[in-house]
């Protein structure tokens, strides 16, 4: 470094160097470059802020100091991991120095979750948190389908994950695949797959792309570093949002990372999720022909038995052409019998009714003995009818009263009836009409005393004094008084 000299005896003059703000802040720089180059720094994310540019910026603290870090735009999708506000990484870089603030800062290009310790703290704390809610429970669950027509498979388009899941379905039953490829770690692979999943989620099948029966969500083993992706958050709610079944294939059988936990079927190896996906079609041939033939079997059973139970009913039927014979015998008997009946019995009516009739007289007989009765008593009325006469006349003169008391009988009587005459008279319903009154009849003759029971049209008979005359109501009106208008 340039150290500035000063002349002898100048006024002001020292022994104290002098800088400029330049000389100074480069030489920081310098010497914190060329000191610590690249360097591992431990610490608690804090600060975290992406901007527009692209670029990160955050604070790495620990219990006695904070490191103010930045991670420039290029270096995001190498960094490893995605960095959260409370997560203790190891942060790879070097310490560099920013004059214009006179402030330093390390330069990171790599991120790792600081220990195992750390990255289980931060899954169990997100696996209690979820199960909470319910995204774990069984009742959520989906049924994977028998036999998919389409397979989703999201996995890396690289590896041998992908070969496998072909090679196992082509094996045992083709089916086709529809891959979404995506990164399976690092900066935004967690993104990625959630977004694969939900793009999975809203194919309707009207776009010419059909729509997958079951999703596999699939990587290879590694380090628990590696699989950090399956355990973020925005997957896991992608997958338990996922109306397709899921079946998560993360890592070896040992691996468990939290996509098994809320996928419909866990499978230990992408082999084995393929596996799980379809069933063998070798073996369904295989049971379906057994099937078959246990179909058979039984059908030639039930109809063994059927044969032989009608069999046994048909050997306890009776023997039809023997009845039919012995109906028709009986038949023909009770006809002859009929035939040879009906004339004895209209016979022997016959006889009946002849001797009835010559038991009976002759109507010449009859009038004979009638005219001799007669004559009998002609001559009997002869001889003593006068006689008869005197003696009835005389009976009827010994019994008659005088004149005077006959004459006063005889008045009082008719005044009597006289009497009942004039009752009868007054209480005469032609009395009452002669008085002025009208009976009126429907053509019935049913008399009528109302004039609501008389409607518009009708016929009435209206009987005077003197005769009937026949009427047709015009309007009946329903007043008080009850007027017809004939």
């Amino acid at each position: 470094m340039h150290e500035p000299s000063f002349p002898s005896g100048a006024p002001g003059a020292t022994n104290i160097a002098e800088y400029s703000v330049s000389e100074i802040s480069g030489a920081i720089r310098s010497t914190l470059e060329g000191t610590f180059g690249r360097i591992r720094v431990r610490g608690e994310i804090t600060e975290f802020k992406r901007y527009s540019s692209g670029h990160l910026y955050f604070s790495l603290k620990d219990e006695k100091g904070k490191l103010s870090s930045v991670v420039w735009r290029g270096s995001v999708s190498r960094l490893g991991l995605k960095p959260e506000n409370g997560v203790e990484v190891i942060a790879t870089g070097k310490i560099s120095s920013y004059g214009e603030r006179s402030s330093y800062q390390m330069v990171i290009d790599r991120l790792e979750y600081a220990g195992e310790g750390a990255l289980l703290a931060r899954i169990e704390k997100l696996r209690l948190r979820l199960a909470q809610e319910g995204v774990f429970d069984a009742e959520r669950k989906q049924r994977i389908p028998f036999l998919p027509r389409v397979i989703g498979v999201v996995t890396s388009a690289q590896g041998a994950v992908l070969h496998d899941i072909r090679t196992t379905v082509a094996r045992r039953f083709p089916r086709d695949l529809l891959v979404w490829p995506v990164p399976v770690q690092g900066e935004g692979a967690a993104e990625r797959i959630a977004e694969a999943v939900a793009g999975f989620d809203r194919i309707d099948g009207r776009t010419g792309i059909a729509r997958p029966d079951v999703l596999i969500v699939a990587r290879g083993g590694g380090s628990l570093e590696d699989l950090m992706a399956f355990n973020d958050e925005s997957v896991l709610r992608a997958v338990a949002a996922c109306t397709i079944p899921v079946i998560s294939a993360v890592g070896h059988e040992t691996d468990t990372t939290l996509i098994d936990f809320v996928s419909d079927r866990r499978a230990p190896t992408p082999t084995a999720a393929a596996e799980m996906a379809v069933p063998v079609r070798a073996e369904l041939e295989a049971d379906l022909a057994h099937r078959m033939a246990r179909l058979s079997n039984g059908l030639g059973r039930v109809l063994q038995l059927g044969r032989a139970r009608l069999g046994r009913a048909a050997a306890g039927l009776p023997d039809l052409p023997s009845l039919l014979e012995t109906a028709r015998i009986r038949l023909d008997d009770r006809g002859y019998r009929l035939d040879m009946a009906l004339p004895a019995l209209l016979e022997r009516r016959r006889a009946r009714l002849q001797a009835a009739c010559d038991r009976l007289p002759t109507p010449g007989t009859i009038i004979a003995l009638k005219r001799s009765g007669l004559t009998l008593a002609s001559a009997a009325l002869a001889r003593g009818g006068p006689q008869y006469l005197r003696d009835r006349r005389g009976r009827v003169t010994a019994l008659r009263p005088s004149a005077p008391a006959l004459l006063a009988l005889l008045r009082e009587r008719r005044a009597r009836v006289q009497g009942e005459g004039g009752r009868l008279e007054s209480l005469s319903p032609r009395a009452v009409l002669e008085r002025g009154y009208v009976l009126v009849q429907d053509r019935a003759g049913h008399p009528l005393t109302l004039a609501a029971e008389v409607k518009a049209g009708a016929q009435v008979i209206m009987t005077f004094a003197d005769g009937n005359v026949a009427a047709r109501v015009e309007r009946a009106a329903h007043s008080e008084q009850g007027r017809l208008d004939l």
